[in-house]
C-alpha cells in the first residue's frame, strides 16, 4: 500500500516544527507520517534529518528522508536498532534547522548560477558547503571570477524568490522553463510547481521541488571555486560559501 504525506514544507520551507501522525513503519524500519516537514531526496537536494519525539518525550533520529513507491510517499529513516514508533501514533517533528538552512541558501544560489550561465543542465548536486551544477556549454570564455561578480548582484539586488503552479499544457507550451537536458519535471498531476526569482519571475523561472531561501539577499555571500572540464562540451561549477579566496 503507498501511502501519501502530505509536503508541508512546500507550502513553507521554514516550518521547523509540526506535529503529525504516524501512519506506517515499513519492514525497513521506515516511518511514515500524514504529514511533514522533513525534505526527502530528490533533485540534487539530500533529504532533511532531525529527530521525532514521541508522547513520552524520547527521540527518535531521522537519519535521512527518502521518497518510497511515488514522491508523495515520504520515508524517514532511523538509524539501525533504535526503537520504531507503532501506528497511530503521533509525533512532534523537529528538522536540523542549520542544515536545512544552508541547503536553502545553497539551493537558490544554484538557480542563481543557471541565470548566469543560460545552458542546459547535465548534473547538479546540492550540500550544505559545496554544490556542483554541470552544464553542457561550449563557451570556455566563463571564468570563476566572472561568474562570481555575476552571481553577487543578484544575491545583492535581494529579489524575492516564490513558487507558483503551472498546469501540464502550460508547461508543454513553454518547454524552455526545462533546463536540464536529461531531467523532465514529472507530469499527469496537471500541476508544475514553478520556482521565480524576481517581481513577476523577471529573472527566472524553472520546475523544481526543493526548499529556497525567501529572497536573493538571504543566500549570503557566494562564490565559484572551481570549474572543471568534464568532456569536450561539458563544464563543472562548484560554487561554495564565502568570498572568494584571494589568488
Amino acid at each position: 500500500m503507498v501511502h501519501k504525506t502530505e509536503a508541508l514544507f512546500r507550502d513553507d520551507a521554514y516550518l521547523r516544527t509540526a506535529d503529525a501522525m504516524v501512519v506506517a513503519v515499513n519492514d525497513r524500519g521506515g516511518i511514515i507520517l500524514d504529514r511533514t516537514i522533513f525534505y526527502a531526496t530528490s533533485g540534487g537536494q539530500p533529504g532533511d534529518t532531525g529527530t521525532l519525539e514521541r508522547p513520552d518525550g524520547s527521540l527518535i533520529a531521522v537519519a535521512a528522508t527518502i521518497t518510497g513507491e511515488t514522491k508523495d510517499e515520504i520515508i524517514h529513516v532511523p538509524p539501525p536498532e533504535q526503537s520504531a514508533p507503532v501506528v497511530g501514533e503521533r509525533v512532534k517533528l523537529a528538522v536540523d534547522w542549520q542544515r536545512r538552512h544552508l541547503l536553502m541558501r545553497m539551493h537558490t544560489a544554484c538557480h542563481l548560477l543557471t541565470v548566469v550561465c543560460p545552458f542546459p543542465i547535465t548534473g547538479a548536486a546540492v550540500s550544505e558547503d559545496d554544490s556542483r551544477i554541470d552544464f553542457d556549454i561550449p563557451d570556455a570564455s566563463f571564468t570563476k571570477e566572472g561568474v562570481t561578480a555575476r552571481l553577487m548582484e543578484l544575491v545583492r539586488a535581494d529579489h524575492r524568490v516564490f513558487t507558483r503552479l503551472i498546469t501540464d499544457e502550460e508547461l508543454a507550451a513553454n518547454p524552455g522553463l526545462v533546463k536540464s537536458k536529461n531531467v523532465r519535471p514529472p507530469v499527469g498531476t496537471g500541476k508544475i510547481r514553478l520556482v521565480c526569482i524576481g517581481e513577476n519571475a523577471s529573472i527566472d523561472s524553472q520546475p523544481c521541488g526543493g526548499t529556497h531561501v525567501k529572497s536573493t539577499g538571504e543566500v549570503g555571500e557566494i562564490h565559484v571555486g572551481k570549474i572543471e572540464k568534464k568532456g569536450r562540451e561539458n563544464r563543472r561549477f562548484r560554487i561554495r560559501f564565502g568570498p572568494m579566496p584571494a589568488a
